[in-house]
C-alpha cells in the first residue's frame, strides 16, 4: 500500500527471514528495497532462526509498541547429549554426554513443561539488565542472575529422528518464550543435557509462512509490486473490536477527543482497545476503553491514517 499524502510506502511486509542474518539486517535490506528509513518489525528472530518475521514499513511502525502478547508457533530441531553457553549448536560446548536418554523418557520429559513454567531467559539475549543487554554483558564473559519468569508452552509434540540424539519439536507458546531455553530445559531434565539446532517459526500473531515472501523474491520486482505485497496496518489489530463512527464522531476522534460510550451506544469494558474506523469504514487509530469523571469514553491513542 501506498500513503496517497505522501507516497511513501505503509503497511505490514511478512517475511520468510533467512538463516545467518539478524532481523536488523533484514530491516536494513528493506529500508533499500522500499526507499524509507521507516522500517520495524516485531519479534526479534536470531541469525540462526528462519521464518516469519513481521516487518512494518512507513506509518505502520509505529504500531510496535501497542502490539499485544500473542501465540507463536515453531518447528525446533532438539540435540541432546550437549550444553553450550548459547543454548544452541552456534557456542560454545559445555558439556557432552553420550548416556543418551530412550524415547519414551524423551517424551516424558517434554511432556512436562505444557503448560506454565518460570523460564530463566538465556545470557545469549537482547533482554536489557539495568540498562544493558544481556548478550553483551555474556560476549565480555560477565553472567549475571536473571530472573525468571512465566511462560506459557500452550502444546508440544516431540517426534523422533533417525537419530537417537535428534528431535523435532513442533511447540505453540506465549511470546516472550525462548525456544533455546526450553531445548536446554528439557535437556538438564533428562540429565544429559541438549540445545537447540534449528528454529523456524511458522506463525506469530496470526500471520504464517505460507503468506511470507523471501528476501530474493522482493529482489526481483520493481518498486510498484513490492508496494503491492503490503497488507493493512489494521490487520495487526484483527483480533481486536472494530468501532464504526458516525461522521461527526470521526471528526472529533481525529482531532483526539474521547468518544463517550453513551453517545455511540457500545459498552466495551475499560482497558479494551479497539479498531476506530470512519463513516466509511476505513481503519485510522487504535483507541482505548478509559474511564472519565462523566462516564466511559473511547481515547484515539495511536494514528495511523494520516489523509485526514
Amino acid at each position: 500500500m501506498m500513503n496517497q499524502a505522501t507516497k511513501e510506502p505503509c503497511g505490514v511486509l511478512l517475511i520468510d527471514k533467512p538463516k545467518g542474518l539478524t532481523s536488523h539486517d533484514v530491516v536494513g535490506r528493506i529500508r533499500r528495497l522500499y526507499h524509507t528509513r521507516r522500517v520495524g518489525h516485531t519479534g526479534t528472530l536470531d541469525p540462526l532462526a528462519t521464518g516469519v518475521l513481521v516487518v512494518l514499513i512507513g506509518r505502520a511502525a509505529k504500531a510496535a509498541e501497542y502490539l499485544v502478547s500473542d501465540r507463536k508457533k515453531y518447528r525446533a530441531e532438539l540435540l541432546l547429549g550437549r550444553t553450550t553457553d548459547t543454548e544452541d549448536v552456534t557456542g560454545t560446548i559445555l558439556t557432552e554426554s553420550a548416556d543418551i536418554p530412550p524415547r519414551e523418557a524423551v517424551y516424558e520429559a517434554a511432556a512436562r513443561f505444557v503448560g506454565t513454567y518460570d523460564q530463566v531467559p538465556p545470557m545469549y539475549s537482547a533482554l536489557k539488565v539495568g540498562g544493558q543487554k544481556l548478550v553483551d554483558l555474556a560476549r565480555r564473559g560477565v553472567e549475571i542472575e536473571r530472573k525468571s519468569r512465566p511462560v506459557t508452552i500452550h502444546s508440544l509434540v516431540c517426534t523422533p529422528t533417525d537419530d537417537p540424539a535428534h528431535y523435532v519439536l513442533e511447540i505453540a507458546c506465549s511470546a516472550g518464550t525462548y525456544i533455546r531455553t526450553l531445548c536446554a530445559d528439557i535437556g538438564k531434565t533428562l540429565g544429559c543435557g541438549g540445545v537447540m539446532a534449528e528454529l523456524r517459526r511458522t506463525e506469530t500473531g496470526g500471520f504464517a509462512l505460507k503468506d511470507c515472501h523471501t528476501l530474493e523474491e522482493l529482489e526481483t520486482k520493481d518498486d510498484s509490486a513490492r508496494a503491492g505485497l503490503l497488507i493493512p496496518t489494521e490487520s495487526l489489530f484483527a483480533d481486536l473490536p472494530t468501532l464504526p463512527l458516525p461522521a461527526f464522531y470521526e471528526k472529533l476522534a481525529r482531532s483526539g477527543c474521547e468518544i463517550y460510550q453513551k453517545k455511540i451506544g457500545t459498552e466495551h469494558a475499560e482497558g479494551t482497545r479497539v479498531r476506530m474506523c470512519g463513516a466509511d469504514g476505513s481503519f485510522f487509530a487504535l483507541g482505548e476503553v478509559r474511564e472519565y469523571p462523566d462516564g466511559s469514553a473511547v481515547k484515539p491513542v495511536k494514528f495511523f491514517d494520516i489523509g485526514e
